[in-house]
């Protein structure tokens, strides 16, 4: 693998260009947008971060970046549990030790358990990435998209969903304090967009 257990450049490129072509499949739902308007802003965000918090190890945060949705690509019902053992068996299939591998995976078990553990108290990678696909989703169409996904469902409905994703991300995801931030005023205007409406629009802003 080259240095130690240290991931060679080459390795986590091999496993980027691995995830771009499993979630460009056909068999994949979202596969006309999911990699330009989710994973590669999840990319871009993750290492603005790690900039911030140079004590991270960078290809160590893109293969987390990279792995975090790998079982959505495979079955969304069954996502997690195929993030955890495919995405295992692809990571060693490409060349990764399988310390390096476990690690990898006992992180995104924590990204996936954001529910039942604080993230603002876990390992600095799973912070960047979690804070990354968090605010991910308030950087594009992300919310547009899923209205237009489901164009059966009743509009409330859509937008409830929305509101419930947009709290999730913001509540639970979004823990580097550089993140929150930068997101916050996208965060405000999700909600509006989606149906959490002010009082006031001009008088507030005018005095």
């Amino acid at each position: 693998m080259g240095n130690g257990d240290q991931p060679t450049t080459e390795l986590v490129q091999a496993f980027r260009s691995h995830a771009i072509r499993l979630a460009e499949h056909p068999g994949f739902v979202h596969r006309s947008w999911y990699v330009e308007y989710h994973l590669e802003i999840v990319e871009q965000i993750a290492l603005e971060l790690a900039d911030i918090y140079p004590e991270a190890d960078k290809n160590f945060v893109l293969v987390l970046v990279w792995l975090h949705d790998y079982g959505k690509f495979i079955d969304r019902e069954r996502e997690h549990e195929l993030t955890l053992t495919e995405g295992r068996r692809a990571l060693i299939d490409i060349g990764f030790t399988p310390d390096f591998t476990d690690k990898a995976v006992k992180y995104i078990r924590m990204l996936d358990n954001s529910r039942k553990i604080d993230l603002r108290k876990a390992p600095i990678e799973v912070r960047i990435v979690s804070s990354a696909d968090g605010s991910a989703h308030f950087v594009g169409p992300f919310f547009q998209i899923w209205l237009w996904e489901h164009p059966e469902r009743p509009l409330r409905q859509l937008l409830e969903e929305n509101r419930r994703k947009a709290e999730k991300d913001w509540t639970r995801k979004i823990v580097l304090p550089e993140a929150r931030a930068a997101i916050e005023s996208r965060y405000r205007t999700v909600r509006e967009q989606n149906g959490i409406l002010s009082r006031s629009y001009i008088s507030d802003v005018a005095h």
